[in-house]
């Protein structure tokens, strides 16, 4: 059935009048000018070109997709995966020439354009919770466990070739974003739990293994195992890492630590920064940068604007009828908290150290550019009513209990 005629004014008006959606926008700019501030601290030239380059193409890239309708959107979602992965082959193939895809700490992960370096697995964020919802939409499939078992083969394709590049960092977002996905869809909660489970005890095991297992027993990767070793050494208060492979978690939790209850002034935390030299200041690390500047007051201001944004993103999901458009909400949102959580909890030393940026708030074009299109694309189906006569939401919407069975 197609979608009912809706022209501009309407569409703006329907956007206007949500509140959800104004504390989504509100918060998401904060977080960019935090962002722009954050990195003028460290890299001026860099906060600059943030400012007056990425900024507005990310801005009038969030516009562009506001436009298309949701079906449209929902149809190009295949398509948008097929080139995706053709874009993450191009990285790891092993003919690929340097000058297009240059070798940048040590990771294949970036196209270069000539005007910027592009970032596919940024796209591929997009393209994989576009893809996941048009593919949920109207099915029960996985509402058995057999069935729950084939969204997560089709998420294996794009994350064994991030991890190919290697993106740990990036890869280890696919996941909770698609238990989320399943939940929001009516996924059984047993199955939830117990794949959980399951995940807690593989993490668990792989730990276990890291520490006391034999060399010739390992799984993951030398610098993957010291990462681990490193974080748990860093919280037992030894020093033992410190000047090597645990140099930069230690920095930053000192930094995060220095910056006391408000912080410094900036040419006060420039001086910090680089007397003890914290690598990649500007992306990864930048919420170091926000706690030493504006203090504890300053880093729990924003991690509220970071749940103020994926809560209101939560809400509009709630509200959304057509089932395409909730469950690509719910994703971005999810996508989104955890990208956010796991960049926090690396540089506070909660987490090891994966090389993560910080949506909206760390230096990248193609962090931003996506980032500003998932805000986009969730004003897209706000603005929208849903189609005459089309399928309910969730069929099993209708006895929550099922959902617990």
């Amino acid at each position: 059935m197609p979608e009912p005629t809706i022209n501009l004014s309407d569409q703006l008006l329907r956007l206007a009048t949500t509140r959800a959606v104004w504390s989504m926008i509100v918060s998401a700019l904060l977080l960019a000018v935090a962002g722009l501030l954050s990195i003028g601290v460290v890299e001026p030239g860099l906060a600059a070109k943030q400012g007056k380059i990425w900024l507005p193409i990310s801005l009038f890239a969030a516009g562009l997709v506001f436009f298309p309708r949701p079906r449209t959107v929902g149809t190009y979602a295949y398509p948008l995966m097929a080139l995706t992965l053709c874009l993450l082959i191009l990285l790891v193939m092993p003919f690929t020439p340097r000058w297009l895809v240059p070798v940048i700490n040590g990771a294949r992960a970036w196209i270069n354009l000539g005007v910027m370096n592009f970032q596919p697995a940024e796209l591929a964020k997009v393209a994989f919770v576009l893809g996941m919802a048009w593919y949920l939409r109207h099915r029960k499939s996985h509402r058995t466990l057999l069935g729950m078992l084939k969204p997560f083969l089709l998420m294996l394709v794009p994350v064994g070739l991030i991890l190919k590049q290697p993106d740990l960092g990036t890869a280890i977002l696919f996941a909770p974003t698609l238990f989320i996905m399943l939940v929001a869809a009516g996924a059984r909660m047993k199955h939830i739990v117990g794949l959980l489970g399951v995940a807690i005890l593989v993490i668990v095991a792989n730990i276990a293994i890291v520490l006391y297992a034999p060399s010739s027993m390992q799984i993951l990767k030398p610098h993957q195992r010291e990462r681990i070793e490193s974080m748990i050494s860093l919280a037992q208060g030894e020093t033992r890492y410190v000047t090597t492979i645990g140099y930069q978690q230690d920095t930053a939790m000192t930094l995060v630590a220095a910056g006391g209850l408000t912080g410094y002034d900036p040419q006060r935390v420039r001086d910090m920064i680089e007397l003890n030299k914290l690598p990649f200041d500007h992306n990864d690390m930048i919420f170091a940068v926000v706690a030493a500047r504006w203090g504890w007051l300053g880093g729990a201001a924003l991690i509220g604007l970071y749940l103020t944004l994926t809560a209101s993103m939560a809400l509009i999901a709630a509200d959304l009828k057509d089932p395409f458009a909730r469950l690509a909400t719910v994703g971005f949102a999810g996508m989104m908290f955890t990208q956010a959580a796991i960049n926090i909890g690396m540089t506070v030393g909660l987490l090891p150290i994966t090389g993560i940026t910080l949506p909206f708030v760390s230096y990248g074009g193609s962090s931003l550019l996506f980032s500003a299109v998932m805000i986009g694309l969730v004003c897209n189906f706000v603005s929208r009513r849903p189609a005459p006569l089309s399928r309910p939401s969730f069929e099993f919407d209708q006895n929550a209990e099922a959902i617990f069975q």
